[in-house]
């Protein structure tokens, strides 16, 4: 049976470190995650994020800070005392089992009856799309179909907490997005939690619900994929996440809803959203590349446009978009993401633009 979550939040950790002694893999996290949603660890590799999703799952101990799930604290408690699963990278599947003894092993050492375990494995079969595979070894499975197995022998467990680590590292790009979409329908089908750690970011916006971005074993921002894709608070989201412009430079006026930025070569208006910053604060501002235009000089641009000089590089058509790059004064360089057919064909690398945004898309950051 399923745990009651009263609390409705089914993991909580608080103060969370860890050390190997002087590498901090993780520096005080405080995370909380709600029961029955889809969880993205989000970051680099070696940022932090499968020390957490293991101290989480009790593999390794944590150097300082609690660790609760659905409320109860789980200090000194093994993996098989914890209500969580994990799905690793790697398949591990036992080579001389066929698929239903690999997805019943769990189940035959917990000493359930073999009518019991028939059943069980069955409906994980159908759920993750593997009917009729049950007496195939896993030497005649592709690699996606090996996952499924992994993923309905942990789902058989009936653990509220699914652990992901890297689930879908070892796939090509287009059984990923399969999988992808897979596995949000098994996680809404089944309604427990599941914390999935990727450093792929198109990834994490296809299936999270939300978003944890960790770096150098920081917690750097949480929120709905929505949220940190559009309004990333931190230089850093900004990024990492989608394809974003980014520039530096100091606040020079600060009106009630916009503040101007000097970035050397030009002033810029930003909207200050529920910033508090004040006159000569070091600040970046982002705008995401499918937000911006590059338009020949001489065009007149409508009120509320952004605009900075800049030359264009060059433009690479990618199918459904356009991307093109222009270079700013001061030598940063800013790309811009246009449908396909509505590139202006009259810009030739070289040429004198304008680089323009409605004031509304940028986005300002603080750090």
């Amino acid at each position: 049976p399923r745990m009651s979550t009263p609390t409705h939040t089914a993991v909580e950790v608080a103060g969370l470190s860890k050390s190997y002694g002087p590498v901090q893999a993780l520096r005080s996290v405080d995370l909380t995650v709600k029961s029955g949603g889809y969880f993205v660890l989000l970051g680099p590799s070696g940022g932090g994020k499968t020390t957490l999703l293991r101290l989480i799952g009790g593999f390794i101990r944590p150097s300082a800070g609690v660790i609760r799930l659905h409320g109860a604290d789980v200090a000194g408690l093994g993996p098989d005392r914890r209500p969580t699963t994990m799905v690793f990278q790697s398949y591990a599947l036992f080579p001389h089992m066929d698929v239903a003894r690999n997805v019943g092993y769990g189940l035959r050492l917990k000493k359930l009856s073999k009518p019991e375990i028939a059943e069980r494995v069955a409906r994980m079969l159908a759920l993750v799309g593997l009917e009729g595979y049950d007496e195939r070894k896993p030497h005649e499975l592709s690699g996606g179909q090996q996952q499924r197995v992994q993923l309905a022998r942990s789902l058989v467990l009936d653990a509220d907490i699914l652990l992901l680590d890297e689930p879908l590292a070892s796939l090509d790009a287009k059984l990923r997005k399969e999988m992808c979409l897979e596995l949000k329908r098994i996680q809404e089908q089944v309604g427990i939690t599941f914390i999935h750690v990727t450093h792929n970011q198109e990834e994490a916006m296809v299936i999270a619900d939300r978003i944890a971005l960790i770096a150098d074993g920081e917690l750097v921002e949480e929120g709905s994929a929505r949220d940190v894709y559009e309004h990333p608070r931190r230089r850093f989201t900004a990024g990492f996440i989608g394809e974003n412009n980014i520039m530096d430079g100091r606040v020079t006026a600060v009106g009630d809803d916009a503040v101007t930025v000097d970035l050397g070569h030009a002033r810029v208006r930003v909207p200050r959203a529920a910033a508090t910053v004040a006159e000569g604060a070091a600040v970046s501002l982002s705008i995401r590349s499918e937000r911006c235009r590059l338009v020949p000089a001489r065009d007149e641009l409508p009120d509320g446009t952004q605009v900075i000089s800049a030359r264009l590089i060059d433009e690479v058509y990618q199918g459904l978009t356009t991307s093109l790059r222009a270079r700013l004064d001061d030598g940063t360089e800013v790309t811009v993401r246009e449908l396909a057919n509505d590139t202006a064909d009259s810009l030739s690398p070289g040429d004198e633009i304008q680089f323009a945004w409605r004031i509304g898309d940028a986005r300002l950051h603080l750090d």
